[in-house]
């Protein structure tokens, strides 16, 4: 019954989630870009390209040219992911054309910004929901399971090919403030998906090991977990390894407590985008 239920409340969260990201990316797209003739990166940026170039409809481009990163969704990821972008897509060409959003401003650097952050914002809200309203992304994935480019590498390379065309086509400066839009949107993007606290894994080695996870479990209130290990550089003797996971807030803090309980110890840290479970969400910060 609890599962049920469960999963009831994670398909309303995720349905408002698409919601909001599609009147966002509309609100953004609307009252921003397209008055202006302004482009973004992906294939919105493309949508947005094709748009200014042939007059054509961008709702109906949006579509047409989203359909080939849904069958690969479908195929890389699967069929629920692949509906729900379906969906979201259709909703976003139909918010294009019925929601009577208004241009804002004719100030080309708000233009850039503010278009750019409720597009990002948009498609971060979607991506929550547990679809895309951009396909760049999964050709991205798809492209980097067959190659030695990583999924960020793609995506910046299809951009730079995006707004070398805008350059070429419209002008050198619309290119440029597409950059800006890019930087915008890609920023609100992270914000949203990794949220303001980005959990850091700190992995720490040290002859004071006691002190630093006392530290860390009753100072912090986090939780820690020790591997047993063996050093390999000159003499070697077991010794163990604390790992832990702070929020970026939190990593100040813990590196002045590691400086003063042991100025020597080895400490490595690593960004992690998401979690689930552990006492890092449950306790306030300290």
């Amino acid at each position: 019954m609890n599962r049920i239920k469960n999963r009831n409340i994670r398909f309303i969260k995720e349905i408002l989630l698409i919601i909001a990201g599609v009147t966002s990316a509309c609100f953004g797209l609307k009252s921003f870009l397209m008055p202006s003739h302004f482009i973004d990166g992906g294939v919105t940026g493309i949508s947005l390209l094709l748009s200014t170039l042939t007059g054509w409809n961008l709702s109906y481009l949006i579509v047409i040219i989203n359909i080939p990163f849904v069958i690969l969704g479908y195929r890389q990821i699967g069929k629920g992911f692949a509906l729900k972008t379906a969906i979201a897509i259709a909703a976003l060409s139909l918010a294009l054309i019925f929601l009577p959003f208004q241009p804002i401003t004719h100030d080309k650097l708000l233009i850039a910004f503010f278009g750019g952050l409720f597009l990002g914002g948009g498609i971060g809200l979607a991506m929550r929901g547990g679809c895309v309203i951009d396909g760049t992304e999964v050709l991205a994935l798809y492209i980097s399971k067959n190659s030695i480019l990583t999924v960020g590498n793609i995506i910046l390379i299809l951009n730079i090919i995006i707004f070398a065309f805008a350059a070429y086509f419209l002008n050198i400066e619309t290119a440029l403030y597409a950059i800006l839009t890019y930087l915008s949107a890609s920023s609100t993007i992270d914000f949203i998906v990794n949220g303001i606290e980005q959990y850091t894994g700190v992995t720490i080695i040290s002859e004071h090991q006691e002190d630093i996870k006392e530290f860390i479990i009753n100072e912090m209130r986090r939780g820690v977990t020790i591997y047993k290990g063996e050093g390999g550089y000159g003499e070697k003797k077991d010794i163990d390894i604390i790992f832990t996971v702070v929020t970026k807030l939190e990593m100040s803090k813990l590196q002045t407590a590691i400086r003063q309980i042991d100025p020597d110890a080895f400490v490595i840290q690593q960004q992690i985008a998401d979690l689930k479970g552990g006492v890092v969400k449950r306790h306030a910060l300290h």
